[in-house]
């Protein structure tokens, strides 16, 4: 299987969580060199990529890891430091292990099939990715229907929940029922950030209430991210004069607001 044009088996590693993979070699990598370095800006260099780019690695590993796996400390000289957690270090030697037997397998796999062109063709197809920054990991608490529309409750890490309004068709569709796993999807730009509203009333069902992990300030733009109870981060593209007329700051409190009706909600 190694002449020239033939595709050559190979195969990455990826562990999940209700069904949504979240833990590969690459992203090992990375912690590996967080937890060496003690920091998210030093590994995004030690292993070629942005600091951007490794900040939401780490937001998607702990989002849908079942307790965080990196602890990060806001703030200071280049962002602030991080480390990880023991679940951090336990998953990383239980991924070692794994990946030594899945070399074998596939070594012995390669040496059995034939040509696999084909097969590399169809899962080209059939691959896709979402392009929204928000994608939450849950488990479906309660469905209220309408007569055309059904509110969705999903519940997340920290007794956090989101709502979503979607269709009775997409109820039917997606198969959802209580108990069962489900993704809640929501775009950047749909999340509207607040501070003080303790005693605001506000109609905006999904109202989530953390610490401002990184604030990325631009000419127009500006990125928050907030890291919710229990290890959740939401990210939020708002102006960058709202974010000063807000003042908003690394370590602050604030709240991300947005509608039922922005939450698109898929199953695996």
């Amino acid at each position: 299987m190694n002449s020239a044009g033939t595709v050559e088996l190979n195969g990455n590693l990826w562990f999940t969580r209700e069904t949504s993979k979240f833990l590969g070699s690459d992203r090992i990598a990375l912690l590996e060199k967080i937890d060496e370095l003690g920091s998210i800006t030093r590994a995004a260099k030690a292993v070629g990529i942005s600091y951007k780019t490794a900040w939401e690695i780490v937001n998607q590993i702990n989002n849908l890891a079942a307790v965080p796996l990196v602890d990060r400390a806001t703030g200071g000289k280049g962002g602030g430091g991080a480390s990880l957690t023991v679940t951090g270090r336990e998953v990383l030697e239980q991924f070692r292990v794994v990946q030594e037997e899945h070399g074998k397998f596939l070594k012995n796999l390669d040496m059995r099939l034939g040509d696999t062109n084909n097969l590399y063709q169809f899962l080209r197809r059939i691959s896709m990715k979402v392009s929204a920054r928000n994608v939450f990991s849950g488990t479906v608490t309660s469905i209220a229907k309408g007569a055309v529309n059904a509110e969705v409750t999903l519940g997340l890490k920290g007794a956090t929940a989101i709502t979503a309004v979607v269709t009775n068709g997409a109820i039917t569709n997606l198969g959802l029922q209580e108990g069962m796993s489900a993704y809640a999807i929501v775009k950047a730009s749909s999340v509207v950030i607040g501070t003080d509203l303790a005693e605001a009333k506000l109609s905006t069902r999904n109202q989530l209430t953390g610490t401002i992990a990184k604030l990325v300030e631009g000419p127009v733009s500006c990125e928050v991210d907030l890291e919710l109870p229990g290890g959740t981060t939401i990210s939020a593209v708002i102006t960058d004069g709202s974010a000063k007329r807000l003042g908003l700051k690394v370590g602050g409190t604030a709240t991300a607001l947005f509608k039922a009706s922005s939450v698109i909600l898929g199953v695996s």
